[in-house]
């Protein structure tokens, strides 16, 4: 799209998206004052769309065939069906590789050669592995926060150093994986490729997590013995992270890297006896099934945000923009805490990306930022506020499992590694150190696409 740079653009056309991340809020809120459980996830967030498409729809001009024609074809844009795929199939392949007993299998291997000493330390290495190959922060900490609380007292370890350990290294693979809804929706949003996204951001998010690392090997470390008994694996169920992995980083295409894992997950699970033709189908489409809430909310957001954009809504918004950014640096920061807010807000990471990331394709386009950069600080900042919100699903989560020993609160405080993230990330704009990976392919704004 061609911005207007004249254009004042519309504040009213902006509402509905207001209306949507407002009433998400509120009812967090007032669920969470009456002691609900994951207050933040009750209300689904394609419902709380719709209430903002029903806004648009009142506000807006034009008939109603109209209307429906341009949230139809939002809703059908090249980038968010692509989108919608690649969740379908992310969401299959973790299923299936869950179901032959690969999460089980990493696990257990990584326990195997952890030198009980450091274990804090060998949590976080394992969560970040285990998130990486699932694209899932949530699963990372819901298989590793009980094994953290059966060493915590062993190790005589805190229990909430240990949990931020767990969580900390799910948020970094969460942050990088190529089966990640944030990754998807990041890298969809600015229409660049996951290869690219994911080596500026390993450059961006290693010292950090090597830092975090170090600080847990001299807090985190035991003289204690640790038992690790009865740890079993089959290094072969491994095998299919490792192919996802290798495949997408050599730039095979992400339709292809995941449909030949789920296949080789598959095949491994019906040699092993986990898995029969028929279960291996039927885990498939709960894969799907899984995906149903970020698929409808991914389609209306595409076709809200259509409708938004046409009524002059971001250009009113980049006119406010306008205001504060001086240059390309200060728009990546202003990016970047848009996505703090909108997550502060959602609690959630993935909704965040899906609501700026065509803001911030705007704001790239106007001051000639790297869309793969771009990328980068939309799935960064929404991981990064997301690692420090008490109320975020996978602190809530980790202090559940640890049945009522910490507060998500006492966990925070030990969050290092997003705190580091954050730190060389705004460093990473001022000092665009991790930036020459790109400049082997510079970006073509004519094209759309790098060289």
């Amino acid at each position: 799209m061609k911005l207007d740079q004249k254009s004042k653009g519309n504040g009213w056309a902006f509402l509905p998206l207001l209306v949507f991340v407002f009433s998400y809020l509120i009812v967090g809120i007032v669920l969470e004052s009456q002691g609900v459980d994951q207050a933040f996830y009750q209300f689904p967030t394609p419902v709380a769309a719709m209430l903002g498409i029903i806004v648009a729809f009142f506000l807006f001009k034009g008939s109603v065939s109209e209307k429906v024609d341009t949230f139809v074809k939002g809703c059908g844009d090249d980038n968010i069906i692509i989108m919608c795929l690649i969740y379908l199939l992310a969401g299959a392949f973790s299923t299936v590789a869950k179901a032959m007993g690969g999460v089980d299998a990493t696990v257990n291997l990584g326990l195997s050669v952890l030198p009980p000493s450091v274990i804090t330390a060998g949590l976080f290495v394992i969560a970040a592995f285990l998130g990486t190959s699932t694209g899932s922060a949530m699963g990372t900490v819901g298989a590793l926060a009980p094994v953290a609380v059966g060493f915590a007292d062993k190790a005589g370890i805190p229990l909430p150093l240990m949990l931020a350990a767990v969580v900390g290294g799910g948020m970094f693979g969460d942050n990088l994986s190529i089966v990640s809804d944030t990754t998807i929706a990041a890298t969809r949003t600015q229409g660049v490729e996951m290869k690219d996204k994911f080596r500026l951001n390993l450059l961006i998010a290693l010292p950090p997590a090597v830092i975090t690392v170090i600080l847990l090997l001299f807090f985190g470390s035991s003289s204690d013995a640790v038992a690790l008994e009865g740890l079993t694996f089959n290094v072969v169920k491994v095998i299919p992270y490792l192919l996802v992995l290798v495949l997408a980083l050599v730039g095979v295409n992400v339709l292809v890297v995941l449909t030949s894992g789920i296949v080789v997950a598959g095949i491994i699970g019906i040699v092993y006896g986990d898995l029969t033709p028929l279960s291996f189908s039927q885990n498939i489409f709960e894969g799907f099934g899984g995906m149903l809430e970020i698929f409808l909310l991914s389609m209306f957001i595409g076709g809200l945000t259509k409708m938004v954009s046409k009524a002059g809504g971001m250009d009113f918004l980049l006119r406010i923009f306008r205001k504060f950014v001086r240059g390309p640096k200060s728009a990546q920061l202003s990016i970047g805490a848009l996505t703090l807010a909108t997550d502060a807000a959602t609690a959630n990471n993935t909704v965040a990306i899906l609501i700026d990331g065509p803001i911030a394709k705007q704001i790239s386009q106007e001051y000639k930022l790297d869309p793969r950069k771009t990328a980068s600080i939309l799935d960064i900042f929404s991981c990064v506020m997301q690692g420090l919100i008490p109320y975020g699903a996978q602190i809530l989560l980790a202090g559940s499992l640890s049945e009522g020993a910490v507060s998500p609160f006492s966990i925070v405080p030990f969050m290092w590694y997003p705190m580091l993230l954050l730190g060389f990330t705004v460093l990473s704009i001022f000092v665009p150190y991790a930036d020459r990976i790109l400049c082997k392919r510079p970006w073509n704004w004519e094209k759309g696409k790098a060289e």
